[in-house]
């Protein structure tokens, strides 16, 4: 069947087209953004004002209309951070129904742990044992350890990269201090969740998805995506010290300029370098292996098992 995928996340709507079937690997048909930035939307009050409703009706009518060109069975949609922590998610998601005929849901934190487990264990395969997965999110960081393809810990804390910027960077860049007073912070944050993860004894491998890995493993000198998702992709904490060093003196203008950098997440490049490193002390790890999939192939392929 081909099965339609609407992820509506704090920076962008990303609409994926996959042919599926119990057994065999999604096949990509079409992958499309649009940069909404819903997360900087949000007043003061918690609500998603007006302008960013807007937005995500165009561009859920958008995606539904470049579904039914591709003959799409299904159409899976879903929201992240950005829509569950608004006030008025449930007026939000009644307008995405009424006026763009979509019946979105909202993902849990640990919702988004679990799937993103799911897909990352199903990607690597039962010979890598006991997984811990990481993925750094716009709004969130979400943390899954287990040694089945149901986590036996699926974990949400508040430390998207995105979040974070606006936060604690007032500057751009930020200053050594406010980098520093983050680490410290994000320390503090992931000393309880690293403990609940490592209950169980060491992982046999922490694996990472998401576009903020992939970021900055790119910028460590990981192969390019052009390499294909089948190419073996690592970052070492001495790769991810070097480039944070970097990036830490750059504008996010400049920084977009790199290779692998997109223009719409580079301001937040660096917050998810703090997040990346401080989580990698915290397991005591020295490298994380890369996953291709992440929360998108985990629904698809829990709506397959479904059927």
């Amino acid at each position: 069947m081909r099965l339609g995928v609407l992820d509506v996340g704090s920076n962008t709507v990303h609409l994926l087209v996959v042919d599926a079937h119990r057994g065999a690997e999604p096949t990509p048909q079409l992958s499309r953004k649009s940069v909404l930035r819903l997360a900087e939307h949000i007043d003061k009050r918690g609500d998603l004002v007006r302008e960013g409703a807007d937005a995500l009706v165009g561009a859920s009518l958008g995606a539904l209309r470049q579904a039914k060109e591709l003959d799409c069975d299904e159409v899976l949609a879903f929201a992240t951070s950005a829509v569950r922590d608004a006030r008025n998610s449930a007026e939000v998601l009644d307008r995405v129904r009424i006026e763009a005929g979509i019946d979105m849901v909202v993902l849990s934190g640990d919702e988004e742990a679990r799937l993103t487990f799911l897909a990352v264990r199903r990607w690597v395969g039962w010979s890598a044992g006991k997984l811990i997965c990481l993925d750094i999110g716009g709004g969130s960081f979400e943390l899954g350890a287990g040694a089945g393809e149901v986590p036996d810990v699926a974990l949400s804390v508040p430390l998207g990269a995105g979040r974070l910027t606006r936060e604690w960077f007032p500057s751009d860049p930020p200053s050594k201090s406010k980098i520093a007073a983050l680490r410290e912070f994000v320390d503090a944050e992931l000393a309880e969740p690293s403990s609940r993860l490592l209950a169980s004894g060491p992982a046999d491998h922490v694996v990472a998805s998401s576009k903020t890995f992939r970021t900055l493993a790119r910028l460590a000198g990981a192969a390019p995506s052009s390499a294909g998702p089948r190419t073996p992709r690592v970052i070492t904490r001495d790769g991810l010290r070097q480039v944070t060093s970097f990036i830490s003196r750059m504008s996010s203008t400049d920084l977009a300029e790199l290779d692998g950098v997109s223009a719409s997440r580079s301001h937040q490049t660096l917050a998810g370098a703090v997040v990346a490193a401080a989580a990698m002390d915290a397991l005591g790890v020295d490298q994380l292996k890369l996953s291709p999939w992440a929360l998108r192939e985990g629904v698809i392929l829990q709506r397959i098992d479904q059927l």
